[in-house]
């Protein structure tokens, strides 16, 4: 008579297959809403009700970083490039839409590592923490967009009525903020160095992508934007507010498809993931 033998093995959700993994993160999303709003007004208010100035700090730093450009440029230190409208329409409606990217990863980035305590005694969804997290940033889009619209009303412009399009234009900036903003999660619970230059980053990825001034037509920097997603998504965004037509739509097109890979990428590998999330953060 043959023994039979027992063999263990680890939980392998791939297994499952991917159909089945995707309803499984619809469903986590889905039963885990009322957390997710829970933790986004947790970190709403924890970020600007000791703040003397509040909210307005999503008006103050953009208008920091539209000076700082006008002084550049008229100094003669850098060229902003040749523009049709007036220069703080279309530097704060670009900050805009990069606040979103900008403000999504650095606070999703560090969700994780500041929840360490809930992680390890409480069994719930982590992609709340991200989810929470990076919806900060459309409260600092939504200051600013508005500031844009007042702006309008000041030089007396009218924008594109595809303007009301915004709610879509943005979607790929959420997936690739959300994308990215699971993986560095994970990462900077590995390494802390992640989050310590996070911000450092941005800023310096900020400044080489063409937001605050035309994109060159020569040079090394040219030849970086063409392969730069960041600078469709948000360039064609606010042309489509300014002028109602999409100048670059193959450049829009193969960027918003990135973005929604890198999500898609991002959200199954951090399923995947979560189950030893307690352990490392």
């Amino acid at each position: 008579m043959k023994e039979k033998m027992a063999v263990y093995e680890p939980d392998n959700s791939i297994k499952k297959g991917y159909v089945l993994i995707f309803r499984e993160i619809y469903r986590e999303i889905i039963d885990n809403r009322w957390l997710t709003y829970q933790l986004f007004k947790r970190d709403f208010f924890a970020t600007y009700k000791q703040s003397f100035f509040g909210i307005f700090w999503a008006i103050l730093l953009p208008i920091v970083s539209v000076g700082t450009f006008i002084a550049l440029s008229r100094a003669g230190i850098f060229s902003i490039g040749e523009i049709q409208i007036p220069y703080p329409i279309y530097a704060i409606l670009g900050m805009a839409f990069w606040q979103i990217f900008s403000t999504g990863i650095i606070g999703s980035s560090g969700a994780l590592v500041k929840a360490g305590s809930m992680i390890t005694q409480i069994n719930f969804s982590k992609k709340s923490l991200v989810f929470a997290a990076a919806g900060q940033s459309i409260v600092s889009f939504t200051v600013q967009f508005v500031l844009v619209c007042i702006l309008f009303v000041i030089y007396g412009i009218a924008p594109s009525w595809r303007i009301l399009l915004v709610p879509l234009a943005i979607i790929p900036i959420i997936l690739l903020t959300l994308g990215l903003g699971m993986f560095m999660s994970l990462l900077n619970g590995i390494m802390r160095d992640v989050g310590n230059v996070m911000s450092l980053l941005m800023t310096f990825l900020m400044f080489l992508t063409p937001i605050l001034y035309v994109k060159p037509s020569k040079g090394m920097l040219m030849e970086i934007t063409e392969f730069n997603p960041l600078y469709y998504l948000i360039s064609e965004s606010r042309n489509l507010i300014l002028s109602g037509n999409i100048l670059e739509a193959n450049g829009f097109a193969i960027s918003a498809g990135v973005s929604v890979m890198i999500f898609i990428i991002s959200l199954v590998g951090f399923h995947l993931a979560e189950t030893r999330i307690s352990e490392r953060v």
